[in-house]
């Protein structure tokens, strides 16, 4: 594999030669945790009332059979619908996991196409869990190739590079030599999109983002199967996607150059799986506030107001325009909300699924949250780190200070395999009688059931 080849060949033929075998056990153990992570949050996203009419109504649109499970919905479909279903319903909640110095949400654009075409195809476990693993070293090194620039030209990286690895993973997991994996990558980066202007008004699309990225991505795969051809510089071409998307011509330089490290350095270890229903942003001032909670417990006085430090790159998701983001119009909204959700951990008001996603807002946390300031933090380390610097006002004018360095669930303060399970357990409990089973299946089987899909949701998400 020589360095002066296109980014897109090299990939497809790391992705084409990769055996299970080379993929060291700590990794394969790791990529099951996110299979099993993912599946459980698209199962409890379907047990949300309004998602789960959503999904109702888009798949009555496309009422073709098929052999890809929609999880939570006991139905299947085609592999083209249950990938967009499947990866809107694993974003839904900004409950999927990320990789911080990339900023990508890697289990929601790559599981949706791989269980779709396993399912299709009847592939086993093992192949769902190299693919994934692959998907992940790719599209890791796709947005840590220009950490940051695709946010701050208003564009998710997950959505527009994650079409391009999607498209490649469609195309090996059904067989397609390298040069064809390549070129559906090329065809995908004419479909690539997800623009961030849902933050204008609270709309719900940024849960398409990914669905729609593994849905380009297997018709992307098709194409090239059919003989259609896509540019092999699709990512860093003269008017390819660093261009188009980041703005930054250089990006494919440093895409080359983390290549160089493919099978050798296994940067799935370094993605971090999300404690709370939010924007990831957003977790670590949930952990600072919880201490100032417990602080200003323990001294018996109330928290009056709280001001917050943050990242700009963060801040652009979470804190601009501050006056909006302290009023949120609806749970939706408030996933991307910094005061509203530090107000609710002040308060000690659940931070979980249905708090956000049903009902309406708390109006105690949104009283705190008009109290709440804000300023910058230029030296934060963002986007390697998902930090956090609060402090809080007690009713006797104390002030109290909590700052986090790092947030917990990262490669530096990993998730506990428990952790991971606790909350699989409780998501996939939404949707089946049977999650323990579910999430043995997926830690320790070699077989995916077979496609028919009279066994409900616990069986549907492992089809």
């Amino acid at each position: 594999m020589s360095a002066s080849q296109p980014a897109a060949v090299r990939m497809a033929v790391f992705l084409h030669g990769l055996s299970l075998r080379d993929v060291p056990h700590d990794v394969q153990q790791l990529a099951r945790l996110h299979l099993a992570d993912a599946i459980g949050v698209g199962l409890a996203a379907s047990s949300v009332p309004a998602h789960r009419a959503f999904l109702a109504k888009l798949l009555a649109q496309f009422p073709a059979p098929g052999k890809a499970a929609v999880l939570g919905m006991g139905i299947s479909a085609p592999a083209t619908v249950a990938a967009l279903a499947n990866g809107a319903s694993m974003h839904s909640l900004e409950y999927d996991d990320t990789h911080m110095g990339s900023i990508v949400h890697g289990s929601s654009v790559i599981v949706p196409p791989v269980l779709a075409v396993a399912q299709e195809l009847d592939l086993g476990l093992p192949e769902v869990v190299r693919l994934t693993v692959a998907g992940w070293e790719l599209l890791v090194r796709v947005g840590q190739a220009a950490a940051g620039a695709f946010q701050r030209r208003g564009f998710q990286v997950t959505s527009v590079g994650g079409a391009v690895v999607a498209a490649m993973l469609a195309a090996a997991a059904r067989g397609a030599p390298a040069d064809i994996v390549a070129r559906a990558g090329g065809i995908a980066g004419s479909q690539a999109s997800g623009i961030f202007e849902f933050l204008s008004d609270g709309s719900n699309v940024k849960a398409l983002h990914p669905g729609w990225a593994a849905h380009a991505g297997l018709w992307a795969a098709g194409l090239a199967m059919a003989g259609m051809t896509g540019p092999l510089t699709v990512l860093e071409g003269k008017h390819g996607i660093y261009a188009a998307y980041a703005d930054d011509q250089a990006a494919g330089d440093r895409l080359a150059a983390g290549l160089d490290s493919l099978g050798a350095a296994w940067v799935l270890r370094d993605a971090a799986f999300k404690l709370y229903p939010c924007c990831h942003y957003i977790h670590p001032y949930l952990e600072a506030a919880n201490q100032l909670r417990g602080e200003a417990q323990a001294l018996g006085r109330r928290i009056e107001s709280a001001h917050c430090r943050v990242a700009h790159g963060a801040g652009l998701v979470i804190a601009q325009p501050w006056e909006r983001k302290q009023a949120p119009r609806d749970t939706n909204d408030a996933k991307y909300s910094l005061p509203y959700c530090v107000a609710m951990a002040l308060l000690d008001q659940p931070i979980d699924v249905t708090a956000m996603t049903t009902g309406p807002l708390s109006e105690p946390a949104l009283r705190l949250a008009a109290r709440i300031g804000v300023s910058d933090w230029p030296d934060s380390g963002f986007p390697e780190r998902f930090g956090a610097e609060l402090s809080v006002t007690l009713d006797d004018a104390t002030v109290l200070a909590a700052r986090v360095e790092q947030v917990l669930g990262s490669a530096e303060r990993p998730a506990a395999v428990q952790q991971v399970r606790d909350k699989f357990l409780r998501n996939a409990g939404l949707a089946t009688p049977q999650p323990q089973a579910l999430w043995q299946a997926l830690l320790d089987g070699d077989v995916l059931p077979p496609a028919a899909n009279e066994a409900g949701a616990a069986e549907a998400a492992i089809r």
